[in-house]
């Protein structure tokens, strides 16, 4: 088994949208964990990254100015790259909607522009972000995502000769993320409101902590051999019990489903149990179209192995086996405020 500090060391790490709530706490892990020839943030918002650069002033640390959709910087950003993490995307559903050619060229244009970039520059391993919403998609934002998600695993077909391989990474909600549930519900506590909005009663998501994305990714890096979905076993919540966690005494209101939402999420659908293997912390969806090279996928880089799940099997936020109580979810919530402090 390869140990992450020789796997990190001495490698150069590029993330697009470095400035984001990812990529802040990505950043700070591998500076802390590991010792990396260069760590480069890719974003175009200079604010955030000026403000990065007050604390992240490690030598290794490198800021580039630039858009997803612009594949010449890109191309100039991954000069000497050893591993992308592809986490750049416009996210916000509601804007989405409103700005669906927006959304297309971050979302679907920006993947290809990096997918050609890390050719280029024969970058060795890129991971994208994608998400629940990925999964048979009611909005643009997921459709964007699912067609990202395509891309990428069909990049491992055009690759030739070349060395690079890419591979995808899907979860579902990130507690304290920018622009969550949790952040608008402690704006609305801090003004105060009068109530806090619930959606649906019925409604549930996957929930993950920002610390355990950035370690599954960063174990992602070393599983992976290319055209794989991974997908970590995380718990479930019910909307209704985040809301009573963050603010027990506030009153709920029942506000309806937005457009483009759904009750219900999925990672593993039932249409891919045959492309599906279960591993004891995740699942793996390999590729349903044929590579010029032949992998293996029910045994990783690590030399773990799965197993195929059945043919009814579909892992949805319902149907979970792990749901997080309110008081475990308050207990989450404790663990992000240390986050958040940490990082002001």
């Amino acid at each position: 088994m390869l140990k992450k500090e020789i796997m990190y060391t001495d490698k150069s790490i590029l993330i697009t949208g470095g400035t984001g709530s990812f990529g802040r706490h990505f950043v700070a892990s591998v500076l802390e964990n590991y010792s990396p020839k260069r760590v480069i943030v890719y974003s175009r918002d200079e604010l955030k990254q000026y403000e990065m650069q007050q604390r992240f002033s490690h030598k290794s640390m490198r800021y580039f100015i630039g858009d997803v959709r612009d594949r010449d910087r890109l191309t100039q950003a991954m000069t000497d790259v050893d591993y992308v993490v592809h986490a750049a995307a416009l996210k916000q559903v509601p804007a989405a909607e409103y700005n669906p050619m927006e959304c297309i060229k971050t979302n679907i244009h920006g993947a290809e522009n990096v997918i050609h970039a890390a050719i280029e520059n024969r970058v060795e391993k890129v991971v994208s972000l994608s998400t629940d919403k990925a999964v048979n998609p009611k909005n643009l934002y997921g459709a964007t995502k699912l067609a990202s998600d395509k891309l990428f695993v069909a990049a491992n077909n055009v690759v030739g000769k070349g060395v690079t391989r890419f591979s995808v990474v899907r979860y579902g909600n990130v507690m304290g993320s920018r622009g969550s549930v949790v952040e608008k519900y402690r704006n609305l506590i801090s003004q105060p409101s009068e109530y806090l909005p619930v959606t649906d009663v019925r409604m549930t998501r996957f929930w993950i902590t920002l610390e355990d994305s950035i370690n599954f990714v960063l174990e992602t890096i070393e599983r992976m051999q290319g055209g794989e979905i991974f997908v970590p076993k995380i718990p479930s919540i019910r909307i209704i019990d985040l809301a009573t966690a963050i603010a027990p005494k506030m009153r709920q209101k029942i506000v309806g489903i937005r457009a483009g939402e759904k009750l219900h999420e999925v990672l593993c659908p039932n249409h891919d149990a045959h492309l599906t293997f279960e591993y004891p912390n995740h699942y793996v969806i390999s590729p349903a179209i044929q590579f010029n090279d032949s992998f293996d996928f029910s045994i990783d880089k690590l030399g773990a192995k799965g197993q195929i799940v059945s043919d009814e099997f579909e892992y949805n936020s319902l149907d979970n086996s792990h749901f997080l109580t309110v008081d475990e979810i308050r207990e989450y919530g404790i663990k992000d405020r240390l986050t958040r402090t940490s990082e002001e």
